[in-house]
């Protein structure tokens, strides 16, 4: 290794470190289950993008007490791909569904410029604990953060970010639970848990934002929460077209529409 001080003579050889970037390096092997459990989350796979049916439970990145999490996984869905997948949004832990991955770094710029740019149309399904009231209509209430890291959560703050949700009910028992479809048109944190807990309907399960009264007990419902990115809809990253993904009811949701009576026809094939 040449020193500060040290000069070139004639036919002195030179060598010189490679230039660029480094070479990504791999992780070590996941176990084959483990790559298994993961590509059958898979809803859709092109050139340019996967789609996942994310698990209610499992986090999208880690964190000082989370080991188990989506990023730590990634690498079961290189496929023959020269670089790994990269994550351009998120869904909450708790939260199942529809979740999008760039195959490639300009594939990545593109995706997270349209979420940004709010060009992405997704829509939820959740069931509440109370039925709202019109049944249908828009939520415009203001978030702001609140508390301490870690433990912070949202709540209606008239100086906050702007926060704005629309919803209809596909199907209600009386005044005791609803179905709803949730369209987010901006994409705050924990945005459609406070938007419905201020409305005075919680997510079916979400304690946080709900209290007590998002549990209701004796009819076999788990206390977790219900709530589901049933599809996103955008432009390609790559020009071709418009590309919808859509992920089934998890049977945590298809549980409670069973016991609740929010059954709808068409279930197994509906985008509402």
């Amino acid at each position: 290794r040449a020193r500060a001080g040290d000069r070139l003579e004639a036919g002195a050889m030179v060598r010189l470190p490679p230039s660029g970037p480094a070479p990504e390096a791999r992780p070590a092997p996941l176990p084959d289950r483990l790559v298994e459990e993961v590509r059958g989350w898979v809803l859709h796979l092109d050139e340019a993008v996967i789609a996942l049916d994310k698990p209610a439970g499992l986090a999208v990145q880690g964190g000082r007490s989370t080991a188990r999490h989506l990023d730590g996984m990634l690498e079961a869905l290189r496929f023959e791909a020269p670089e790994r997948p990269r994550l351009v949004h998120r869904l909450d832990k708790d939260t199942s569904g529809v979740l999008l991955l760039a195959r490639s770094a300009a594939d990545a710029a593109r995706l997270t410029a349209a979420f940004r740019a709010r060009e992405a149309e997704k829509l939820y399904w959740a069931v509440t604990a109370g039925a709202p009231e019109p049944p249908a209509g828009r939520i415009a209430l203001a978030l702001a953060k609140r508390g301490r890291p870690g433990g912070e959560r949202v709540a209606a703050d008239a100086g906050g970010k702007k926060a704005v949700t629309d919803y209809e009910t596909l199907a209600r028992a009386g005044k005791r639970a609803a179905r709803l479809a949730l369209r987010p048109l901006t994409g705050r944190t924990h945005q459609l848990r406070a938007h419905l807990a201020a409305i005075g309907c919680p997510i079916l399960g979400d304690g946080k934002y709900g209290g007590r009264p998002a549990f209701l007990e004796g009819i076999g419902l788990e206390p977790r929460l219900h709530l589901h990115a049933r599809a996103i809809a955008l432009d390609h990253p790559r020009g071709r077209g418009r590309l919808e993904v859509e992920a089934p009811a998890p049977p945590l949701l298809a549980n409670a529409f069973l016991l609740l009576g929010l059954e709808v026809q068409g279930d197994a094939s509906s985008s509402r």
